[in-house]
């Protein structure tokens, strides 16, 4: 007999995702507009503020698990969201048009994203991801991002695509975007993390195949909006960067901060597994890419096959 699911529950899930989706991208454009009208160049925007700022949802919901007492929710949050980004949204963005890529990105942004994800591994073996190891990834992510901001300068790169910028609010809508936006995170991964919990519980699911699906899912909007805006202008090198720079965030910046805010004690033994799997999709995704410089449909719809296989294997292992 198929359990009843608290009626409650899901009206709260359900508006923790749109407080989440709504709350990212208030923030999003609010912080953008406040760098933009203090001089900020548009590649330090796409690589700090607009960086964080798709990923705030994420850093929300695992901050707030890893307070409430649910770790393998937090760090099922980063990996589902790791492996959404490169199944889901990419599959999903690939499909709307196929997405070109100069062969210098895949040669050097994928790989530090393969290093940054394998530096889990031995975290993950141990029984806590402590203070230390939360420094160390951040860290990782401030060396990371200074070589992008030196490499960039030296090649002239112009960050985001004008195509894809909007005129910046006025200074006091936008302090107003950033403070709605930044309580609509607050609130809305307080109200997803509570309805997911509730929800894994009358199922018997555990806590990390609801962080794995529903809670990176809902936590994903942000970069699967920017990337079907990115697809639908052509702009492959966006679509690619947003999901490659968001995963090194998500490893990085999410799961660094919430060790140092509170030590994340040992997670679910099917951990590593997921880790597995988010390293074999980046080490797929260049074999998809090099051979035509592109993704093209018939690589999305693989890429979209294969996240389904992966979902239906948690669900049917819960």
């Amino acid at each position: 007999m198929i359990p009843a699911v608290p009626f409650l529950s899901l009206l709260l899930v359900a508006a923790g995702i749109l407080l989440l989706f709504g709350g990212g991208e208030g923030l999003v454009r609010g912080a953008t507009s406040i760098a933009q009208r203090f001089g900020m160049s548009s590649l330090v925007v796409g690589l700090t503020v607009v960086a964080f700022a798709t990923s705030a949802p994420e850093l929300a919901a695992s901050l707030t698990a890893a307070l409430t007492g649910a770790p393998d929710i937090a760090v099922g949050n980063v990996l589902g969201s790791n492996v959404a980004n490169l199944a889901l949204i990419l599959g999903v963005a690939a499909l709307a048009r196929p997405i070109p890529v100069a062969a210098s990105f895949v040669k050097g942004e994928i790989p530090v994203m393969i290093v940054v994800t394998l530096l889990l591994a031995p975290m993950l073996l141990d029984d806590l991801i402590g203070r230390g190891e939360g420094v160390l990834l951040l860290l990782v992510l401030a060396l990371y991002l200074g070589f992008l901001l030196v490499q960039k300068s030296r090649t002239g790169g112009a960050g985001v695509s004008e195509s894809l910028q909007e005129s910046p609010l006025p200074l006091r809508r936008a302090i107003l975007a950033v403070g709605l936006g930044g309580l609509g995170l607050v609130v809305g991964a307080k109200l997803l993390i509570t309805g997911a919990v509730e929800i894994a519980q009358s199922f018997g699911i555990s806590d990390r195949v609801i962080g794995l699906t529903l809670v990176a899912l809902g936590t994903s909007l942000p970069e699967l909006a920017s990337s079907l805006v990115a697809a639908r202008h052509g702009e492959g090198d966006i679509v690619l960067g947003n999901i490659i720079g968001s995963n090194v965030f998500n490893v990085a910046c999410i799961l660094g901060t919430t060790a140092v805010v509170i030590p994340i004690p040992a997670v679910d033994p099917g951990t590593p597994h997921d880790l597995a799997v988010v390293v074999g999709l980046s080490i797929a995704l260049p074999l998809l890419l090099l051979p035509n410089g592109r993704l093209g449909r018939v690589a999305g719809g693989l890429l979209l096959l294969a996240y389904g296989l992966y979902v239906g294997v948690l669900f049917a292992g819960f």
